[in-house]
């Protein structure tokens, strides 16, 4: 969580050296003058906070400091006002994390007995954890991350500590698994436990979202759970909005979201890298802290640090908040807040929204909205209260950089200031505005009636409307159908949040009408909408399903905005002609934007071809629409991209009878040209492995007649992906049919690579190892994987800097070297797997190579650049 992210080829340091970080003969030089440097004397929090600098009408209070709370790194606060806390106690004791595997971590509650606003007595809910880095309350209990584990702990007497523990999962934040020894990872597992308001649970960096069922918190029962793969999302953190968009960050990457439900972007496999998933929002990664930032792990490297000494850009974002509260002034309500606790500082970003594609800006101008003075200030989350303000979760440590990738450089700062000791304090501090004063006593009685829950429902605090439809979901009261019907049906009765809260609550419980889905389906308000789609999407089939899809696709032609987004997602999962004939209309009468273009090709899984051809026979896909051009090359990609020589020949057999002179030929043609890969400047032409056909398409032959450049380009490249009897296949595709197995011994470092990867690599290249845009460069295909092994090598042990291009895209890159991280087996396995995964056939990479290539380079002190990379053979 505490970071600069990799943004090159593997993420991992795995050895247990001192100072893993380091580059063999790397001057790590001093570029702060130490009489610059301010000392970093423990400072009480009444003394912290007159460090703080907050926008005007912004003051900060106390709410815990130890000895109440030791180490905190995540809260969350129950219906009742008491503050539940995560205490990592075990991070990083020393420098060199000794004790970290010790059962020291802790869940303990905070309550205020008097109304002060101050928390004043503790009970310790669980202790005896390892690394304890997540927390979730629901049905009475309390779903906890204890690494590899989530378990769902329960008081049944009333003490307030913990004496039911029943297991959920046993493979969360496996990175961080104590019986990996030294190779325990805790800045990249699992963490969050995000309620969404789509009752499921979501998780940054995991894999899997999970749903509890059955149960009853009114009997006392526990929970069943149920799970399913999802999208991995971010390091440390994640939130949501008002309508359940997903925000989450990485160290390097303040801010990135989901612009639509994930799940509907993975159905179609032929669809690569689609929108709307894993979205960077800010292109700005600068940051303005209030005080020098030497205790940076690289803050000797070139524009790290800026001429004055401050941290020039984010290397430890985390911890993400949509505000949703309503103390604040209103123009805060929606923004996104996050930490920087390299910077010690809170950065609040604007978020402005166009057809639904987000943008995140820095909300003042080279300011921030917290910044303080004191180095031991560590935001590392964030929580929307019960009181409507918003809450800071702080370390208060000096050493945050886990011993994995701790430099030379950073031991000293850390040293010199004094700054690795104490590591048990801790620090949660209230942000409140001086418009409104917070309701210091809002709170539910224990066991709140259907009413107390309907009337939180319809709070302007987003923290309550969430509470409300968790216990409304979790004991499902029968007395509370037909008021949260009404406020779905009778759109005077409740605002659109509310109504939207009402719809999610009863699918929660099971009891979506078809009167409420209907009303909800033709609801004014584009977010309500939305929601209907894809609640309907979920019904079981039946005349409720039926009736629904019916309305759906009637409604399809008059549904605007962000909706037609949602829309376009549900109609694919229908199917049907009708389905297939008002997403076709709604994709030609709308903007063309890549949001609703792969909305709707999600949903196409195999009827990409029937679909395109019915798309071009359409009226509305007439000369004046070529800039839906994108739509029909997605279309035709995919189609290539699935492999089916059948459809592949329809599909040229048809841009075959397409007119030569207009818009609709060029822009399917790219569909298949773009399959050939692009080869980066300096570097060997990539490899292209063709697809037999079992005859020449017809429509091919028809086509080479072209004489328009456009065309006659694209079928040169259409001509080099395909071989079919009489033409013969190319050598690269001849070699490839002969790449033989690997041996036991690569075979076995393939399957240690594999590991490494999952638990290392993955949050940013993505287990799927397409990589994140403007974040971490593609894997799959990539003609740096998969060309010269020499090259790979040296980029692992010493590092790549400035810019690279990866398959014709540009990438902004700052890996450092692992070389002193890494031992030469453990790059080998890595390198092997990633050469030899994801239907790539290079040869794999031997412990040899690695041993000679790191002797030869032994001298070297700097990064590369891809200039030099490429003078490598």
């Amino acid at each position: 969580m505490m970071r600069h992210v990799l943004s090159g080829l593997c993420l991992g340091i795995l050895t247990a050296v001192a100072q893993n970080g380091d580059k063999p003969g790397e001057a790590q030089r001093e570029v702060v003058p130490a009489d610059r440097i301010p000392p970093a004397p423990v400072l009480s929090p009444a003394d912290q906070i007159r460090t703080f600098r907050l926008p005007p009408g912004f003051t900060a209070e106390v709410v815990a400091a130890e000895p109440l709370v030791h180490s905190p790194v995540a809260v969350e606060f129950d219906p009742q006002g008491r503050l539940w806390v995560v205490e990592m106690i075990g991070y990083m004791p020393d420098q060199e994390a000794r004790g970290e595997g010790n059962p020291t971590g802790s869940i303990a509650i905070l309550t205020d007995t008097d109304g002060d606003g101050r928390m004043d007595t503790r009970t310790v809910f669980a202790d005896g954890l390892v690394m304890p880095r997540a927390i979730h309350l629901t049905h009475g209990g309390a779903v906890i991350a204890e690494p590899p584990r989530l378990w769902w702990m329960k008081d049944t007497n009333g003490d307030g500590k913990a004496d039911e523990k029943i297991l959920v999962a046993s493979d969360y934040a496996t990175q961080n698994d104590p019986a990996l020894g030294l190779k325990s990872n805790p800045e990249h597992a699992s963490n969050g436990l995000l309620r969404n308001i789509d009752n499921w649970i979501y998780s940054a960096n995991h894999t899997v979202r999970f749903r509890n069922t059955g149960g009853s918190q009114a009997s006392g029962s526990a929970p069943t759970w149920i799970r399913e793969e999802t999208v991995t999302r971010g390091q440390w953190g994640i939130s949501h909005d008002d309508v359940g968009r997903l925000f989450y960050n990485s160290n390097s990457d303040q801010i990135r979201g989901d612009l639509l439900p994930a799940h509907y972007l993975a159905r179609n496999p032929n669809l690569k890298s689609a929108s709307g998933v894993n979205a960077q929002l800010a292109k700005s990664q600068q940051v303005w802290p209030s005080r020098v930032n030497p205790g940076v792990n690289r803050g000797y490297q070139p524009n790290t640090l800026t001429p004055e000494g401050k941290l020039a850009s984010f290397t430890a974002a985390c911890g993400p908040l949509v505000y949703r509260g309503d103390q604040f002034p209103e123009n805060f309500r929606g923004d996104v807040f996050l930490c920087e606790p390299s910077a010690n500082l809170i950065r609040r970003n604007k978020l402005t929204e166009q057809d639904g594609v987000i943008t995140a800006s820095n909300a003042y101008e080279s300011d921030e909205f917290l910044t303080s003075t004191d180095e031991r200030f560590r935001p590392v989350n964030l929580q929307n209260g019960p009181d409507g303000a918003l809450y800071v979760v702080d370390m208060a440590r000096g050493l945050i950089q886990h011993r994995i990738y701790l430099t030379s450089y950073l031991r000293k700062q850390i040293e010199s200031r004094g700054l690795q000791a104490p590591t048990d304090l801790g620090r949660i501090y209230r942000i409140v505005h001086s418009g409104t004063p917070p309701q210091r006593t809002a709170r539910l009685p224990e066991k709140p009636s259907t009413r107390d829950l309907l009337l939180r429902l319809s709070s302007p605090n987003g923290f309550w409307r969430d509470t409300a439809q968790r216990l409304l979901v979790e004991t499902a009261p029968a007395d509370s159908t037909e008021a949260l019907q009404q406020r779905v049906v009778q759109r005077e009765s409740a605002p659109p949040l509310v109504r939207l809260q009402a719809l999610w609550t009863l699918e929660g419980q099971g009891r979506v009408s078809l009167e409420t889905v209907l009303a909800a389906l033709d609801d004014t308000d584009s977010r309500v909408q939305a929601a209907a789609f894809r609640i309907t999407d979920g019904l079981p089939a039946g005349p409720v399903r039926e009736a629904a899809v019916e309305r759906m696709i009637q409604r399809a032609p008059s549904v605007r905005g962000e909706a037609q987004i949602a829309l376009l997602c549900s109609l694919g999962n229908i199917g049907t002609p009708a389905a297939d004939a008002a997403m076709r209309f709604v994709l030609m009468t709308s903007p063309a934007t890549a949001l609703r273009r792969d909305a709707a090709i999600s949903g196409l899984k195999g009827r990409e071809l029937a679909f395109l051809t019915q798309l071009l026979g359409d009226a509305q896909c007439g000369p004046d629409k070529q800039d839906h051009a994108p739509l029909v090359t997605q279309l035709a990609r995919c189609i290539g991209q699935s492999g089916r020589p059948a459809d592949i020949a329809a599909t040229l057999n048809l841009a075959a009878k397409l007119k030569d002179t207009e818009w609709p030929l060029p822009a399917l043609l790219e569909g298949f040209a773009g399959l050939v890969p692009v080869a980066s400047k300096g570097a060997p032409a990539p490899k292209i492995k063709q697809l037999g056909l079992p005859s020449e398409p017809e429509g091919l032959a028809t086509l080479r007649r072209s004489t328009r450049p456009e065309i006659t380009e694209r079928i040169q490249k259409i001509d080099s992906l395909y071989f079919w009897p009489g033409k013969a296949a190319s050598a690269d595709t001849l070699a490839a049919a002969q790449v033989q197995a690997l041996p036991p011994a690569a075979k076995a470092s393939f399957e240690r690579g594999r590991e490494l990867y999952a638990t290392l690599c993955g949050a940013c290249h993505q287990p799927h190892g397409n990589g994140q845009e403007g974040l971490a460069p593609p894997l799959v295909d990539s003609e740096w994987v998969l060309g010269s092994e020499q090259r790979l090598v040296r980029v692992v042990l010493h590092g790549l800097r400035d810019a690279i291009t990866v398959k014709g895209v540009r990438y902004e890159l700052n890996m450092p070297a692992l070389a002193e991280a890494l031992d030469d087996a453990q790059i080998a396995d890595a390198l092997t797997y990633i050469r030899r995964e994801w239907g790539h056939a290079a040869a794999p990479v031997s412990t040899e190579v690695v041993k000679a290539i790191r002797t030869q380079e032994s001298k070297r002190e700097d990064s590369w650049t891809q200039a030099e990379l490429q003078k490598i053979p």
